[in-house]
This record gives C-alpha cells, structure tokens and sequence, in this order.
C-alpha cells in the first residue's frame, strides 16, 4: 500500500490534493432521530469545530439539512474569513441513488444538486453507495462519476459500504476509488478480515464510522444493566446495541468496558478515546468519523486527546483478550456493507 502522507499530527493524504483530518466529523445526527437540531447552534457548533482544528466533514446527500447547512456555513465563513480560507477545510458528501438506469443526466443533476446547496464548484470528495449488487448499473453510474472528475465536478471518488469483492473489481477495472467508508470498530471487526488486506494491498483508504457505537463504547454505559427501550435514545444506540448483541451480549460487553476503563485511566483519557485510537491505529484506516450532535454535545476537548498518547503491547493484550471471546461477525453478518443488502 502506498504510505500515508500524514500532514500534521491529525491530517493525512487521501490523495495528493486531498488532506483530511484523521477526525472526521459526521453529520448523520442531523438527519433526525438524534435530538432536534437548532439551526443557527449548529452553524456555531460548525465553528467551534472548525476553529479547534477539525475541519474535514462527513454527510451525505440524505442526511436531512447536512449538506444546506455545510452551504450556509461555508457562505459565512468565506464571508467573515475570507473566501481564501475555506481551502483549509474539507467537505466529504455521499450520493446514494436508488438502483435504476444511470444515465449521464441523472447522475450529472446528483452532482451537481450537491454542489449547489454545499455551495462548491467541486465536491473534495464523492462517496458512492448502491444497495444492489444484482443492478449492475451502479458501473454506469461510476462511469459517469468518473467522467466528472475528469471534468473537475468532483476532486476525488470514494465508496461507502462496498464489500471487497466489489472493491476490488473496481479497481481492476481502473475506477479511480480513493476510499471506502465501512462499519469498524472494536466491536465490528470485519474489515480486518478481508477489505483491510486489500486496502493495503491498493492504496485504498479506509473511514471509520461506527467506532464508539453510537456512544456504547463510553463511561455512560459501564456498569449499567442492559439497556432497552426508551433508553436507547437515539437512533445511533438502537442501530448498535443490535451490533453488540451479535457480538457477545450486554455481560461480554461490560468485561469489555472495564478493560477500556483500565486502559483509559492509565492514559487519563476516556473510553471513547481509548475506542477511537484503536481504530485509528489499524493499518488501513485513515480516519474515524465521530458522530457531531451539533449544537447538543460537545466532545472536542476530548477528542484532541486522542493524538497526545499511544497505545501499547499491553494495552493491546487486555483488549484482545475480551475481544477474544466473541463471536465472528464476518460469518453473522457478512462482509462489509452486506448488512445493507
């Protein structure tokens, strides 16, 4: 695999003209179902982010208002900073159509109604989902995206929630993939089985989403009876608490918990943090993308800790050991992304 060209302590090259934060921040909790989101707080929230020094995004075309607000805010921000400014910040969208005919036309009116309510000529980064292998139109549909990128509409293509076998096949067919955004996480581990390989092996960048579980992975949940019902608040911790029932169950999980814990404190850091770091550490992965409840929560304190310890054999040997004793998600579930399919 190429080596990552790692630009400070917490950015590194997706491509040469494409540096991202190896903490990207999401947008899925403004799509709904994660507490309301007021507007102008999330516009300062953006800010907040942005000035302490993360400043790559994660959202998606369906993510409710994320992609309108990354254009309010980047309009503002040019505004007060100067447009010069804004190239220090990355913007990374997703287009997931439904399967049906790909014609030039309905993908070009995808990227470019991104690209109008992000308030961009080019899109840094565009994440290609398709929920039906079967269809094989989603070829016509990478075509065209790379048609596009030749053209300057978009920087650079990724994949969201592609298996290996299509990974692959993809890049043997010379689609310019720069990424894959897949589930990973201590709990979910399937990447290391076979898409991390081939990243490796290809120079694919892996992004990390589901690393702290929705917020299971955290003080909050130690030492708590199994949660159900209106506690799962949110639709992340619904989402992964299903996860971690097919990995082992509530009691294997707290073994897991106080062993993060005991690892946390020798760094004086949180369980979160010790979550994110193992997942950054795995070779593949450039990035992990933590959830922003904008305007509602507020973790970046702790999460510029993530880069000032490191974790070490014996730290690794107490995960393992928890981790060793659950159950394959790979033979479960499947590779990654089949949960989708």
């Amino acid at each position: 695999m190429a080596p990552y060209r790692v630009m400070a302590f917490d950015r590194v090259a997706l491509a040469p003209d494409l540096a991202v934060c190896r903490i990207m921040n999401g947008m899925w909790q403004v799509s709904g179902a994660h507490g309301r989101i007021d507007r102008e707080k999330a516009l300062a929230s953006m800010s907040a982010h942005v000035d302490a020094g993360f400043k790559t995004w994660d959202l998606a075309d369906h993510y409710g208002p994320a992609e309108e607000l990354v254009g309010e805010f980047r309009r503002r921000y040019a505004g007060e900073r100067g447009p010069s400014q804004l190239a220090d910040l990355q913007f990374c969208t997703k287009w997931v159509p439904r399967p049906g005919p790909m014609p030039r036309a309905i993908v070009e009116a995808a990227v470019d109604r991104s690209r109008s309510r992000m308030a961009t000529d080019t899109l840094d980064l565009l994440q290609f989902h398709w929920w039906d292998y079967a269809d094989r139109r989603y070829l016509d549909a990478l075509a065209h995206l790379a048609d596009l990128c030749a053209e300057g509409a978009i920087r650079h293509i990724g994949l969201t929630n592609f298996d290996t076998e299509r990974v692959a096949a993809l890049l043997d067919d010379g689609v310019p993939v720069v990424s894959n955004q897949v589930q990973f996480s201590l709990i979910d581990r399937r990447p290391d089985a076979r898409m991390a390989p081939l990243c490796e092996r290809r120079g694919v960048h892996l992004l990390a989403y589901g690393t702290l579980c929705g917020g299971l992975l955290s003080e909050r949940f130690l030492g708590q009876p199994e949660p159900r019902g209106t506690a799962l608040d949110t639709v992340s911790l619904q989402k992964y608490k299903q996860m971690v029932d097919a990995w082992g169950g509530w009691t294997l999980f707290q073994e897991l918990l106080a062993v993060l814990k005991g690892v946390a404190n020798r760094h004086g850091v949180s369980i979160a943090t010790i979550a994110a770091r193992w997942a950054l550490d795995r070779p593949a992965v450039a990035a992990v993308i933590l959830g922003r409840r904008l305007g509602l929560t507020d973790h970046r304190a702790d999460n510029a800790r993530l880069f000032a310890f490191t974790l070490d054999d014996e730290d690794r040997r107490r995960i393992e050991t928890v981790l060793a004793k659950s159950r394959n998600l790979l033979e479960i579930i499947g590779d990654c992304g089949d949960e989708y399919r």
